[in-house]
């Protein structure tokens, strides 16, 4: 009972301390911080300065206390003891106990530099500072040595932040990420994090919601198993951020890499000589760039990370692993997931297949079942469009194939907007030419004495009757005519009606043709191609050339019709009022008497 009492007798002697400490003044703080770098008889006034180093403290205050603890404590760092080493029995050894005490008011330093840069509270001067004072304690350790364990500190509290991180990581990317030793140990530092990260959010939380909301115990336990999934999903969103802002390194360079601490990436406390080559910090740099990223994959990622990580993995993460073939398994996953995953996936799995070995057998079925008339309406169906023209490009790739793939494009052209059938166009322009043996599609007649094969021998086909089937996901199963291409011809979009002439060019002489550029439409849209008919329009104007410029199709009549149809498009009919149908009766009768035309007119 007494150590409560005790407990409750200095509570109001700490609430002195602090009403005293937030009373006093700039000219006080400078003071303390004066006798504390002068003798050791004024080390008290460490813990009072610390004190001071909080987002809510007056700004002219903190950084006055920081910069003298930074001043204090910068020369004894070599000196400090490890943490483990001041956890020990001082037995009465006097420098035993001041290195002990020395490590605990390092440490509460550190936690309130972290604090300060992390805050959404801290001032912009207090966070720059807070900052650079925690990078030079990373810097100045014992005997050069790079302090990977405040650095780890730092990184797993900026993790674990659930507030934005999105100012200190500016900060981070401007100052510190352009040294090749700060990007090593980020990379280690997420790996490990990440792999904690993993074994918490595996299999903990992910039926959070699916044991009954009765407030019985199992449902309280259900929504702290919610709480803890959504600090999962901030996690992972952290750790992406800050992956995202280390820059890429270009390791096909030979440049030197500027270090921040004296032995750079080494774990020794003293230069390596044979170390310090480039070659050896790129293949260092690659081995933890490569383990961090893999770690970060394996977590349950969110569905907006999932796509940003797809739509730059082939640019930024692919050319600087150590073996980019170990992604075979995400990409080939998401590739297989269908939808706009899919689309988004092949771009690393494109570059895996040409430039690292990897086979993929039902690679073109899978591409097959992505074409579909959202993926001409997709953010990125730009690059998707130009990695489908490149997948089709291979000689080498059979004609059923290349058949199959033109007939799906076809048919799409039905379905998608103008600048989407713009692109089918070009697609199928281009198939045509490099495939001449389908080139018979376009003009295919089917003969009415025709039989089916084998199985259907006994069938005849039906004249004007497609057996494509546009739910058929293999290509070996797909073929028909493009009749779709006729139709095009009469597209309500004169840019479609027009370029599709560009089909009726005999494609099998390749002298006479070239390739279209798929990077030419691949980003067109309803603005575009509206764009592309009024500029013309006006530029032709603005210009004042002379030539005859087709009327642009209306829709609307400029004069008020009387009728649906006009007489000319019906030789023998009249469409009008009862009076020009009775003069139209008569003179039909006298012209010819043939029954038929006397009953039309009549009726």
């Amino acid at each position: 009972m007494a150590k409560p009492s005790s407990a409750a007798a200095a509570a109001p002697g700490s609430t002195k301390r602090k009403s005293r400490i937030g009373a006093r003044t700039l000219e006080e703080v400078k003071s303390l911080g004066r006798e504390l770098l002068s003798s050791r008889a004024h080390l008290n006034h460490a813990p009072v300065l610390l004190s001071l180093l909080s987002p809510t403290a007056p700004l002219d205050l903190a950084l006055e206390a920081l910069i003298s603890l930074q001043s204090f404590f910068v020369p004894l760092i070599p000196s400090i003891p490890s943490a483990a080493a001041a956890a020990g029995d001082a037995c009465g050894n006097p420098e035993r106990v001041f290195g002990s005490w020395l490590r605990q008011r390092f440490d509460e330093l550190v936690a309130a530099l972290i604090e300060l840069s992390m805050s959404p509270r801290s001032d912009d001067a207090i966070r720059d500072v807070a900052l650079d004072a925690l990078m030079d304690f990373v810097k100045l350790g014992k005997d050069g040595k790079f302090q990977s364990a405040i650095y780890h500190k730092f990184l797993h509290a900026l993790v674990h932040a659930t507030d934005s991180i999105d100012p200190l990581l500016e900060l981070l990317g401007q100052k510190y990420f352009n040294y090749a030793d700060i990007c090593y140990f980020t990379y280690t530092s997420l790996d490990k994090v990440a792999n904690s990260l993993g074994s918490k959010t595996t299999g903990s939380g992910k039926d959070a919601l699916q044991n009954g909301g009765d407030g019985s115990e199992n449902s309280i336990m259900s929504y702290v198993h919610f709480l803890l999934r959504n600090r999962g999903v901030i996690f992972i969103h952290n750790v992406y951020n800050i992956l995202a802002h280390v820059p890429v390194i270009d390791f096909q360079k030979e440049s030197a890499f500027e270090m921040w601490s004296t032995v750079g990436i080494s774990s020794k406390g003293e230069k390596d000589s044979s170390k310090d080559s480039a070659t050896y910090i790129k293949k260092k740099l690659k081995l933890k760039f490569t383990k961090a990223w893999l770690s970060f994959l394996k977590l349950p990622l969110p569905l907006d990370v999932y796509k940003e990580v797809l739509a730059s993995i082939h640019q930024n993460v692919i050319p600087s692993m150590s073996n980019p073939a170990i992604l075979c398994d995400f990409l080939t996953r998401s590739y297989d997931i269908g939808g706009v995953i899919s689309v988004m996936a092949l771009s690393g799995l494109f570059i895996l297949m040409t430039q690292h070995g990897l086979e993929y057998p039902k690679f073109y079925e899978k591409l097959y079942a992505l074409l579909t008339p959202a993926v001409f309406m997709a953010k990125h169906r730009s690059v998707f469009l130009q990695l489908l023209d490149t997948c089709l490009k291979s000689s080498y790739l059979p004609a059923y194939l290349a058949a199959a793939f033109a007939k799906r494009l076809s048919r799409l052209a039905l379905s998608v907007p103008p600048s989407g059938a713009l692109i089918i166009i070009a697609l199928i322009h281009n198939l045509l030419r490099r495939h001449p043996s389908i080139n018979f599609l376009v003009h295919w007649e089917v003969d009415e004495n025709d039989s089916n094969a084998a199985g259907e021998a006994s069938q005849t086909k039906k004249i004007g009757a497609d057996p494509f089937n546009n739910q058929e996901s293999d290509p070996a199963k797909s073929g028909s005519s493009l009749w779709e291409i006729d139709t095009l011809r009469h597209h309500y979009s004169p840019a479609v009606s027009r370029f599709v002439e560009s089909l009726e060019n005999d494609l099998t002489v390749r002298a006479k043709t070239t390739e279209m550029k798929i990077t030419d439409f691949s980003s067109g849209s309803y603005a575009t191609v509206f764009r592309d008919e009024v500029f013309h329009f006006h530029y032709i104007h603005l210009q004042m050339v002379r030539r005859r410029i087709k009327q642009v199709p209306l829709a609307f009549y400029r004069t008020t019709p009387s009728s649906l149809f006009q007489g000319s498009e019906f030789p023998g009919w009249t469409f009008g009022d009862k009076s020009s149908i009775v003069l139209a009766t008569e003179t039909v009768e006298a012209s010819d008497n043939t029954p038929s035309k006397r009953l039309r007119v009549e009726t």
